[in-house]
């Protein structure tokens, strides 16, 4: 394992080190951490999926939603410090990082509490407005009952990852979650069949393995090199928020509003029964899992993009952005041909025997495989707005997916189409998000181009970087 470097030693790497090997350092491990949070939700699917019930296999997508809520709460406080932890790094702001840091530590365990107890007094009708039939209500119950309480350190989870990782320590990020999602796999059995919890133990096994992540990460805070997390530097000053807020609430949109859309999606489904939506949440899950990849890079892209911005390295910014725009076309094209090739074989590896599902998801995963290699021209757009501080930027690109588009669609297809409107409706979204986010990505980094030039005439560049 390699040693820590000191503030200075990762401000070097950060800002000299060639993009594609510093790149290809940073996201490995960013994406085996997402490719292993994928898997919390694949693997719970799969081991329900062994049960043989649809209706169980809907409940676990039914509380998807339930899911994505709390991990937008939680990306809101860990991408809000973690991008101002970046920028203050790279500006050679300590005592900023530290602050931001605790701060966005322990306001997320708050949440955490407060989201968790409302649920758990709400139960019964939660699961309702997350899409449940009546078949399907008693297992959403069981399920949704154990995530809600392990809702604290399941946010404060993300805030430590996100913190670990725009250090530039992704490592030992890495570690916490694979070791969780290791864990969850021995698990799942364990509780849904030898002590026969069924759906319940599912949820139990995947809170258990969480809190495992939670202590995991908390020591690679402990680390030489890393900023650490202490009750003295909490603050409420409002500054402090605004700054959590301004690089956080676009992803708080990007997943609140997937949580919203899937919400729909389960309304949509239902019209059509529950093999329908038992289906729809299995592609939810693959598609997730084949974009974890990207979405991992991208996250190995964001330290550098935050770190170079906060030192007004500009030219770095945009060659590591169109780097990570290349490599993610090529990773999801390889995706979707697999995807367009084997779409019932993948359905049925997590529900077998039931000839509905299978044709009802082969054809969403083969509609959603047909502009896949172009959704990473939006994913890794949005993350460069959200590092360098462009909220309202950074915010349409994160609604326009799930919300500005895939809502509308989702609701108003069916009504002309069928069925195959709730199928079709993502690729329309995803269709509309990318001739939105192509000439909004390029104008901001003309800009960029046009602010160095200036800066090589003017001289020495100020820092980027506002302190709190």
């Amino acid at each position: 394992m390699a040693l820590a470097l000191t503030p200075e030693a990762k401000l070097r790497k950060m800002t000299e080190t060639p993009i594609p090997r510093l790149l290809a350092t940073l996201s490995a491990p960013t994406i085996v951490s997402m490719l292993v949070s994928a898997l919390y939700n694949i693997v719970d699917t799969y081991f329900v999926g062994l049960i043989g019930n649809p209706s169980a296999t809907a409940a676990v997508g039914v509380c998807l939603p339930l899911m994505t809520i709390m991990q937008a709460v939680g990306f809101m406080f860990g991408q809000g410090s973690g991008n101002f932890i970046s920028r203050a790094l790279g500006a050679k702001d300590q005592q900023g990082a530290q602050r931001m840091a605790t701060t966005g530590f322990f306001s997320s365990i708050l949440a955490g509490v407060l989201l968790g107890g409302v649920g758990l007094w709400l139960l019964h009708p939660l699961v309702g407005w997350l899409g449940s039939t009546e078949t399907i209500a008693p297992f959403a119950m069981d399920y949704a009952r154990y995530i809600l309480i392990g809702t604290p350190w399941m946010l404060s989870s993300l805030v430590l990852n996100n913190q670990l990782r725009f250090q530039g320590n992704a490592f030992f990020s890495m570690i916490g979650l694979a070791s969780g999602a290791v864990l969850n796999v021995g698990l799942d059995p364990l509780f849904i069949f030898t002590l026969g919890m069924g759906v319940a133990g599912a949820a139990l096994a995947t809170i258990i393995s969480q809190f495992v992540s939670f202590v995991l990460l908390w020591l690679g805070t402990l680390r030489g090199g890393t900023i650490r997390i202490h009750f003295r530097w909490l603050s409420f000053k409002p500054a402090v928020y605004a700054e959590i807020f301004r690089g956080g609430v676009p992803s708080l949109l990007r997943q609140g509003l997937a949580s919203v859309a899937t919400v729909a999606l389960n309304f949509s489904a239902a019209a059509y029964g529950d093999p329908a939506v038992a289906a729809l949440s299995i592609v939810g899950r693959v598609m997730f899992f084949a974009v974890s990849v990207v979405i991992g890079f991208g996250q190995g892209f964001q330290p550098i993009c935050g770190f170079n911005y906060g030192a007004k390295c500009f030219e770095r910014v945009r060659k590591a952005f169109w780097y990570s725009v290349r490599v993610s076309f090529f990773v999801l094209l390889a995706a979707s041909i697999i995807g367009e090739l084997f779409a019932p074989q993948i359905v049925e590896l997590f529900l077998k025997g039931y000839p509905d599902v299978t044709s009802i998801g082969a054809l969403a995963i083969r509609l959603q495989c047909i502009l896949l290699p172009l959704s990473g021209f939006v994913m890794i757009s949005n993350m460069m707005l959200q590092t360098i501080g462009l909220a309202r930027e950074a915010s349409l690109v994160a609604v326009s997916r799930q919300g500005l588009f895939f809502l509308p669609a989702v609701l108003l297809l069916p009504m002309t189409m069928g069925l195959l409107g709730v199928q079709i409706s993502q690729t329309v979204s995803d269709f509309c998000s990318i001739l939105l986010t192509v000439p909004l990505t390029l104008r901001v980094l003309n800009d960029m181009k046009r602010e160095e030039k200036r800066l090589a005439v003017s001289g020495e560049p100020e820092s980027a970087h506002v302190p709190i």
